[in-house]
């Protein structure tokens, strides 16, 4: 297994600034590296929320480590207003957000994200609910055709579901490998830079963990949560998640005139900007870490701060 590398962690912890004192959402706790990072830079406390159950052995590593400034929950970041107001929390100084799949859960087969490894096709971050298999056996073709276009960007997605569609009548779709070379084989392809199946298998691991409905839920309860000064950083690893954050962010921050029809309004508030930008308000990773960490190539830094409080 890859070890796992945190993305852009200085970037990170630079826009953040951790205080001593201070209350941090760590919304996509994974193997752990910005909550640890957090917790080494002040003396303050982390609330690390995931989805997925087996990140617990990972907080366990970080409860003894930091007795009494470190809390883990088994959630959704988009939930994370009730999760840490269990905890009497309802206003904290920064919250970070690594979206996407971790290279842990693609470099375990088992759990059937990646098509490099054959595993049960799976793709269920939370282990719960319907599979990837359910879905592409389930769904009619043009449902199959839809998730791989509009969250997959695939311009060959009603022939990628026509042969699904085909191949299940013959035999159920149950590995990976199996529904990467019945995408192969209607895509064709051989001179394409990255594999044929790449953007079915990204649409379909979105869809079945609606990564993007969970996104925008988990951007308002950061923006309800922030306290003055607060600070937001997102980490993205393809455009239609870039494009979403930087809407969201633009939105807040008075740059678009109007909110976005995916966005809930905040009644007669809805134009009055509460948050502003930093310059430049974007950051890709730097030319010494793409050295040493490949995943990184894809990634995008978003960030921005809840204005302070006039006096």
């Amino acid at each position: 297994m890859t070890a796992h590398k945190p993305v852009m962690l200085d970037d990170m912890l630079e826009w953040l600034e951790p205080k001593d004192d201070g209350i941090y959402i760590d919304g996509t706790f994974g193997a752990g590296g910005y909550s640890r990072a957090i917790l080494k830079a002040a003396d303050c406390r982390v609330y690390a929320i995931d989805r997925d159950p087996t990140t617990r052995a990972f907080a366990q590593r970080l409860e003894h480590e930091f007795p009494g400034r470190f809390v883990w929950l088994l959630g959704n970041f988009s939930d994370m207003c009730s999760l840490v107001a269990m905890h009497g929390v309802h206003e904290v100084d920064g919250i970070a957000l690594d979206l996407g799949v971790s290279s842990m859960q693609f470099d375990q087969a088992a759990r059937g994200f990646s098509f490099r490894n054959d595993g049960p096709l799976d793709m269920r971050m939370s282990q719960q609910g319907q599979s990837a298999a359910d879905i592409v056996n389930e769904a009619s073709e043009q449902e199959l055709a839809d998730i791989f276009y509009y969250y997959g960007e695939e311009k060959a997605a009603r022939r990628i579901a026509k042969a699904i569609v085909a191949a299940r009548a013959i035999a159920p779709i149950v590995r990976t490998h199996q529904l990467a070379e019945i995408i192969r084989g209607a895509v064709g392809g051989k001179h394409q830079k990255s594999d044929p199946a790449t953007r079915s298998f990204q649409g379909l691991r979105i869809h079945i963990n609606q990564e993007f409905e969970c996104l925008e839920k988990g951007l308002q309860a950061a923006e309800n949560l922030l306290a003055p000064g607060g600070r937001l950083v997102v980490v993205t690893f393809h455009s239609l998640e870039d494009r979403l954050v930087k809407r969201f962010t633009h939105s807040r921050c008075g740059k678009l005139g109007e909110y976005s029809r995916h966005l809930p309004k905040r009644q007669e508030e809805a134009n009055v900007p509460h948050f502003f930008l930093p310059k430049p308000e974007k950051r890709v990773a730097s030319d010494a870490e793409l050295d040493e960490n490949p995943r990184a190539r894809s990634a995008t830094m978003r960030m921005m701060q809840r204005e302070k409080e006039k006096a």
